[in-house]
């Protein structure tokens, strides 16, 4: 190991133990952005860099359950990327199905947050028979969000909200008063999780794009400048001290 290497594995331990006297985030989002730009950057294709990201998403993973972060939500495909040209959509589907089962094998329980109907069919029943060989009892929760989109999911949940009222033969007054802030929550695809306390962005964009829009009212943000496929294990240690260091007054 070089003089470089060595300094960075003393920082990498000293953030590790640092982080060791704070409460870490119970449910961590990340939005994986900038896979085509690395790759461009590099001189690779676009598959490739997409390749290399989801590489990096079992390896971040990994690096949440060493730390202990019992819930962690990832942002494979959004709504907006399903307008991409067809033939980076099909690699996108075979690379996003890889990796669910990667991370199935990997031990993780996996939850898809998205709206699957939004998705092939096959690519829906192979991710599908993925999931049910994902262990219950992990203790790592993945939520997968692929063809999530943050107004999508609001209108899916008062939708099923409505629908629900409506079949138990409630009037439209009636339905219009139990519309709350509590009963949409339990109709979101994260219904019975945690909000996320800390949100990861990397490639240097500054906005959440809809990601998680309603769970995220109280959660803390972090942007990072490096590309997803660059994405390090001290970056992540970065984001969680700047967290932890923080003071969390949820508006009072």
């Amino acid at each position: 190991m070089d003089d470089d290497g060595l300094l960075y594995r003393v920082y990498e331990r000293r953030l590790t133990k640092e982080l060791e006297a704070y409460q870490l985030p119970q449910h961590l989002g990340v939005i994986v952005d900038g896979n085509r730009r690395w790759a461009k950057a590099a001189g690779e294709t676009t598959e490739h860099g997409h390749r290399v990201g989801a590489a990096k998403i079992v390896e971040f993973l990994s690096w949440c359950e060493d730390l202990r972060i019992p819930l962690v939500t990832v942002w494979m495909l959004s709504t907006d990327n399903m307008r991409r040209p067809p033939e980076e959509l099909v690699a996108l589907y075979e690379i996003i199905a890889s990796t669910v089962e990667e991370i199935v094998e990997a031990g993780y329980c996996v939850r898809l947050t998205g709206n699957a109907e939004a998705l092939p069919e096959d690519v829906r029943a192979g991710i599908a028979r993925t999931q049910e060989r994902a262990a219950p009892d992990s203790p790592l929760t993945v939520n997968v969000a692929i063809g999530y989109g943050g107004r999508e999911e609001i209108v899916d949940a008062v939708r099923e909200l409505v629908l629900d009222l409506g079949g138990q033969g409630k009037p439209p007054e009636q339905i219009a008063a139990e519309v709350s802030v509590g009963s949409i929550a339990d109709h979101l695809y994260t219904r019975g999780q945690p909000d996320p306390d800390l949100i990861i962005r990397t490639s240097g964009e500054q906005r959440l794009s809809g990601f998680l829009l309603w769970q995220s009212v109280h959660s803390e943000y972090w942007f990072c400048e490096t590309y997803w496929p660059g994405f390090r294990r001290v970056d992540l240690l970065r984001a969680l001290r700047d967290f932890c260091r923080r003071e969390r007054r949820y508006g009072a």
